[in-house]
């Protein structure tokens, strides 16, 4: 059991990584990242220099610029469930 929940632990955490790269990479143009980024609530005056960076879409992803503009809980509200949630919810019975 334990092992389980550690493995589904991790791999939750590269999904939700995997999942902010998309949305990153789905921006696209520049412009595009620095109005989106303003409308997730970062202030104006770090936007530029935050959709500007030279970063990978995968380092962007594991960094503070998307970890605390796209957190779990919007994630959640977009419809995603973690699968250590739904393995919880759903596990079976130990006999």
């Amino acid at each position: 059991m334990a092992s389980i929940h550690a493995k589904l632990k991790q791999i939750d955490e590269w999904l939700r990584n995997r999942l902010r790269y998309c949305i990153w990479h789905d921006w696209k143009k520049l412009e595009r990242k620095r109005k989106n980024l303003i409308r997730l609530g970062v202030p104006q005056a770090q936007t530029y220099a935050r959709s500007r960076t030279r970063m990978g879409g995968w380092a962007v992803a594991q960094s503070p610029i998307l970890g605390t503009t796209i957190t779990l809980s919007r994630l959640r509200r977009k419809g995603y469930e973690s699968m250590l949630d739904y393995y919880t919810k759903f596990k079976p019975g130990i006999q």
